[in-house]
């Protein structure tokens, strides 16, 4: 079935946004398939999570000092939410790799032939890739609980709260999609998509308050860290989740993180949309 075919059977309000959004739901829709159709895709985006999960918390829980305790449970709930964010961004590399392999086979080139909107083939592909992190981060969510991890362990909490605050990790994996699929239509190869979309993560998700109390960093490394997009997410989601973790400071995203957090996200997505969106068209012609 082609996706002209596929899009007539996609109701949605006339209009150019219509279009738009008809055609792009049929690009996600294409790659949901693909991705049941290749389950270890999501096997082998899951089990590096889950390895970070226990490795972080059986080797390094009870060395780390959060406020003023080393207790392995403190810095169990402590690290949970950078882990999630962690899990997110991470999704990026997939993307890069996902848009650099579909360039690779020429299927840009074919539906450049289409009568489609000219974003819709990323806005697809960005939206079936945060369907696959959200049921990643569902599976994450269920094995942390199974070692230990609680909310509401240093504050109190509700459900509410707990939802905005994966809501706000969906949102960050979003907006960091975007960055990926500008990797993946900026390099020749999957696999150079796929180093491209990881390597610079490491330093972003490292220099922040995800794994250690920033408080205890150097003056200006702290400083880095507390404005860090990524940093502000994870701030977000230890308050919105009452785990431990949440510091005095004087740096703005720190002091509103929800805020912070959105705000970040949102200016991701409009400014690598944007470059996305420009580099695929100058690509494909």
């Amino acid at each position: 079935m082609s996706a002209v075919t596929e899009a007539a059977h996609i109701a949605v309000p006339p209009g150019r946004i219509g279009r738009s959004v008809r055609d792009s739901l049929v690009i996600a829709r294409r790659n949901l398939i693909r991705m049941t159709r290749i389950p270890e895709m999501v096997l082998f985006g899951v089990i590096q999570p889950v390895m970070f999960v226990i490795l972080f918390t059986y080797v390094f829980g009870g060395s780390m000092q959060i406020g003023n305790t080393t207790d392995a449970d403190v810095y169990k709930n402590f690290l949970m939410a950078g882990i999630f964010a962690q899990t997110v961004t991470f999704a990026t590399a997939g993307s890069a790799a996902g848009i650099a392999d579909d360039m690779q086979k020429g299927l840009v080139d074919r539906f450049r032939s289409l009568p489609m909107a000219r974003g819709a083939v990323l806005t697809g592909r960005t939206v079936a890739d945060l369907v696959q992190t959200a049921i990643t981060l569902l599976i994450l969510a269920v094995v942390a609980l199974i070692v230990g991890w609680r909310t509401g362990s240093a504050e109190p909490t509700n459900a509410g709260r707990v939802l905005a605050g994966f809501a706000l990790l969906l949102f960050l994996g979003y907006a960091f999609t975007w960055i990926g699929a500008l990797i993946g239509l900026s390099v020749r190869t999957p696999e150079a998509a796929t180093s491209g979309g990881i390597i610079w993560l490491f330093p972003v998700t490292f220099v922040s308050n995800a794994f250690v109390d920033s408080s205890q960093m150097t003056p200006w490394l702290r400083h880095i860290a507390e404005w860090n997009p990524f940093s502000a997410t994870v701030q977000a989601c230890r308050e919105l989740f009452g785990n431990p973790g949440v510091v005095q400071s004087d740096a703005w995203p720190m002091e509103h993180p929800v805020w912070a957090s959105l705000l970040w996200s949102a200016l991701i997505i409009v400014a690598f949309r944007t470059l996305a969106v420009r580099k695929y068209r100058s690509a494909a012609s």
